[in-house]
This record gives C-alpha cells, structure tokens and sequence, in this order.
C-alpha cells in the first residue's frame, strides 16, 4: 500500500477527538491490509516504532538530525527550519511546511510504500558506528525528497518516535479484533498479547494464521510478558476476608521491578515493568544470576533494591534512578550495588503461568542459592489474622513498603498482563485514615503565574479505566512541587504536548494545554469527594457528579518505571471513596 494513503488515514486518526471513532478509522485502514507483513509494519508505524521496544533498538535520531534532512530535502537552510521548530514546537509540521515550498524540485520521484517506509527507518535503526549520522541522515533525507508534504509529516515523526496520534497497544488490538471477527474477540488478542507483547507479531500471526496462531502463543524467553499487577486495600482485616485466609504474605520492597530471564545459550536478559530491555544498565545483576540461580532456561521475577554492603541496609527507590545512564555502568554498579529479591517464577522450560502460586513459589526456592546478594522474598504462610498483622507491623518497622499479599488456592494463577485479586498490596500509608497514594496520569497542563509564569506548573491528572481503554480526571495539582521539579516536569512534558484533547481522554476541564497520557506521577490527598467537573466514576455513584482528590499533593515521585496504563484505575478510587465513606460512617 502506497504511504500517501495511509498518512491520510492517520491525519484523520490525528484529529478525531473520540476515541470510538479512532478505533474506527483504524479498523478501515486494517481492512486494507492483506499482508501479514504489511499489517505488522503498520502496527508497529503508528505507535512510532520500528521494532518493539523489548528488543532495545531506537531510531536514534535527534532533533537537530531530522531539520537538517528537512533542510536537505527542502533546499533551505538548517538555522530556517530549526527557528521554525522553535515556533511550531511539532517537527512533523514543520517538515509538512518546508516540503510544502521546497526551493528544488526532483524530476523523478519514487512513490513510497508502506516497505519502504518501514525498510529504509530499519537501516536508520541498525545504522550504527563512524559516520553512522551521516547514513542516518541521508536515509531519511532520501524519503523526504520523494514525499508529498503529509507523508512528511509522519516521516519527520517516526523519525523522532512520537507520531502524536495517541493510539495505544489496546487500541491497535480493538481494530484487529474489528477486522478479523468483531470486538468479543478483543479478549483472545489480550491474552496473546499479555504473553507476547509485540504489536507487530501479533498482527502477524492473526493475518496469517488466524485465530488458531493467536491462541498457540506463549511465553518465549527472551520476550517480556507482561507483569501482572495487585489490588489494593487499607488493612489487613480487609486482604484477609477477601482471600477466605488462603493467602500468602511477602514484605512489599522499595526497589524496581525485573523480569529476568535465561536463555539456553547462557545469556541472560532483564526487563523493567515497562518491558523495556536494561539488561545493560545491570552488569552485576547478571553476574549474580548465572552464578546463583540454577536454571538452563527460565523466567524469574523479583525486585533490584539499592543497598549499603557494609551495613546491609536498603536504600530508596531513588537512588536506583542512577542505574539508568548508558554509560559508565560498571562504575556506577559499584556506585549504587543491588540486591535481588525474587518473588516468582514464571517459566522454567515450561509455562508456570496456569500453575498456583505455592508451586511457583516452592520452585523458585529449588533454584535459587542465596547470599547477602541475591534470595528469595521473605515470605509467611500465615494461619491466622493476627500472624498477618503481625508480619504487615514488623514490615513496617523495617522501613518496607507494607505487604505483597497472594492467593493460594487451586486458582491463583499468575494473570499476566492483568489487575486483580490473586495479588493484594497493603501498604505502610493505608493505615492512615483517609490517606492513599496514587499513580495518576498527567494529561493537561496549566501554565503558572509570577515568577512561574511561562512554565506549566500545575497538571490535570487522571486515572486509567481498562475497560474503555479511557482516562478520567481526577485532580488538578500544583502542590508538591520544587523548582527543580518545575524544570524537570516541563521537560518530561513537551515531547508529550497537544493542541487538541487526547481521543483516549475524557474531561469536562480545558487545560491550557492538552498532554498525551504517558507521564505517571505519585499523589497523595486527604480524602476523595464527589465533584461535578471531575470525570472518574462519573454517574456511576451518584448522577452527573465524579469523584475527585481533596488537596492532592505531589509525592515528589516520579513513576517513570510504570506506563500510563500501570495507573490508578477508576475501580480502584471507587473502591476507595466506598472505604473512605464507610470509615466516616463509622467514626
């Protein structure tokens, strides 16, 4: 399919602000697709990849790269085209525009496929070493030349990895079940996906085997799944009648989340909750590994947590954040050691995914030799409520998070990709009264006043409804925040900024700028209350009102290690508001 068809059908997808309508427009331009190759690198095109983000491989292209191939392309000077970024603030636009009017014009040009396309930002993916950005440049010039000024706009985007048309995974998935059966069959693509979650694949292996392919998928070591996630509830009182007392109890860890996973030629991969691949960024994790854990093949899960050796003591979540540079790794591991606990297994030449929680467990305790680097999660069984909360005291008493609480019984399998009641967290500022914390999504901006003037330095947050695929508002916050986290918000914001809502976002407010959903940032408030103007969970408690947090209030957290779909759901702050009304009743 010629790409002067398809950016046509993604500048509709840009400026539709309904979600159903985006799904729409997608399911016709899938329909178009009779390839299976074709409907993966398209899969892949909108959502601005080339390949998934697992495999580690990115475009690698600055700004400053693509004006110059828009200046090559155009005939104008590089300094023009940047001011004019500077204005725009969009680089697909930009190159829209100087395509537009470029000064010479080809006799001959090549039309451009949706392969060539996708081939040509392949070699600019793999192109790496000495004069790896001249190659780069040329390649991507070279579509340039031979593009109508629409499809420029969408090769300049690619080209920078931020195609700005806010379609998700889940999006994808709808208009794939769409076409290939109606949207019952989303569920069968969600489990596959959870499994494999590889967009392009997917598409693949619907397009050319079908539905039988689709549920033939499985865990591949070597591929992330994605990490199943917890409930929440404020005591122990409450985890205990939700799971009859079938349960299990793990001290909660302040560290970051990996799936690791040994691969038969004695290599060994990490993944982050965000299933990209920092394998790199954790040399000694990997030593540790192959020396302690006795596995040919497997997938283990567990959290790296930042500690002093000398005294053995944890250290926060935040100094973990400094594991995260691409150089000098190995200075920085003796900088900031890890310890590894291991909470699950996963795969072990066989998918433990159907089998419940106590064998996973009893596994994972088979393979792994444990020092002071590397052990297995502390973990009690426990027989009563009260050995419960006496585990969840000394939790907290040893500076932990709380509880990581998991069902035992016969059906407490491990639910990739999903939230639910198999796994509960109870956390240490649960047992405050009225007080929570939240993972909520910016999704709107407001520039501030005085000597905030001209930076945005307040933010409409949302929660994530699964169901719909949907944000909701939920706050506007601007309490919390430090200078430097001013700066540091403004930065993280603007790749992300929007001239017309998200089609994914549903808000009763006006922004002074819309934000696509993909920053997640910890709240905390006083209390949830009814609100008129508010979106979440709204109509559903009590007509034409939602709920809102009551002087919400920055953490200072950053949760860039979930994705916007890792959120607060919409559930789960109702679920609190009915908690939080029936501990007022009470009092």
């Amino acid at each position: 399919m010629n790409f002067k068809e398809i950016a046509k059908y993604l500048d509709r997808i840009e400026i539709t602000t309904g979600r159903i309508e985006m799904i729409n427009i997608l399911t016709e331009l899938y329909k178009r697709m009779e390839d299976a190759d074709d409907a993966a690198m398209l899969s892949y095109i909108i959502l601005g990849e080339i390949h998934p983000p697992y495999k580690g491989f990115e475009i690698g292209m600055s700004e400053k790269l693509i004006t110059k191939a828009i200046a090559f392309a155009s005939g104008y000077d590089s300094n023009e085209v940047e001011k004019r970024l500077n204005i725009l603030g969009d680089i697909g636009k930009v190159a829209e525009e100087f395509i537009s009017k470029k000064r010479q014009k080809t006799l001959f040009t090549e039309e451009l496929t949706l392969r060539k396309i996708y081939n040509t930002f392949s070699k600019i993916t793999l192109t790496t070493g000495e004069g790896s950005i001249d190659m780069k440049i040329k390649h991507l010039t070279g579509l340039l030349v031979n593009a109508s000024p629409l499809e420029a706009r969408y090769i300049a985007r690619l080209a920078d990895g931020n195609m700005r048309l806010g379609v998700a995974d889940m999006t994808i998935l709808e208009a794939l079940a769409n076409v290939k059966g109606g949207r019952e069959y989303k569920p069968i693509l969600e489990t596959a996906y959870n499994k494999h979650p590889d967009i392009g694949e997917i598409a693949k292996v619907l397009y050319s085997k079908g539905w039988d392919g689709i549920k033939n998928i499985d865990i591949t070591p070597g591929i992330p799944l994605r990490p199943m996630l917890a409930e929440r509830v404020r005591s122990p009182e409450e985890a205990w009648e939700k799971l009859k007392g079938k349960l299990a109890a793990e001290f909660k860890y302040d560290g970051e989340r990996m799936q690791i996973h040994i691969l038969r030629d004695n290599r060994v991969m990490i993944f982050s909750r965000r299933l990209e691949n920092i394998t790199h960024q954790f040399p000694d994790v990997i030593e540790i590994v192959k020396k302690h854990i006795k596995l040919e093949e497997g997938v283990i899960e567990g959290e790296a947590i930042a500690f002093d050796p000398d005294t053995g003591e944890f250290k926060p979540f935040q100094e973990l954040m400094r594991r995260k540079r691409k150089h000098d790794v190995h200075e920085t591991a003796k900088l900031i050691p890890v310890t590894l606990r291991l909470f699950d297994l996963i795969y072990d030449g066989e998918s433990y995914l159907e089998k419940p929680f106590p064998i996973r467990r009893k596994k994972l305790e088979e393979v792994v030799s444990e020092n002071e680097l590397i052990k297995v999660s502390e973990l009690i069984y426990p027989e009563t409520l009260e050995e419960l909360k006496k585990f969840f005291f000394m939790s907290v008493e040893q500076g932990f998070e709380g509880l990581m609480i998991k069902s035992t019984g016969p059906d407490s399998i491990y639910q990739a990709g999903a939230r639910g009641w198999l796994w509960i967290k109870l956390k240490r500022d649960y047992r405050v009264e009225l007080t929570d914390t939240l993972d909520l999504v910016v999704v709107g901006a407001l520039y501030g006043r005085g000597r905030k003037a001209g930076s945005l330095s307040s933010y409409l947050m949302a929660v994530y409804d699964p169901k719909d695929d949907t944000y909701k508002t939920v706050c506007k916050v601007g309490t919390g925040f430090k200078d430097e986290d001013i700066v540091e918000m403004n930065r993280l914001l603007k790749p992300f900024i929007r001239d017309r809502k998200p089609a994914r976002v549903v808000s009763h407010l006006e922004p002074d700028v819309w934000i696509e959903p993909a920053i997640v940032l910890e709240i905390t408030a006083s209390e949830i209350t009814l609100s008129p103007i508010h979106t979440c969970a709204y109509d559903l408690i009590e007509k034409n009102v939602g709920l809102a947090l009551r002087f919400p209030r920055f953490t200072g957290r950053y949760r860039l290690d979930k994705s916007p779909e890792d959120a607060t759901t919409e559930k789960e702050v109702m679920d609190m508001y009915h908690k939080q009304k029936k501990v007022i009743m009470e009092s």
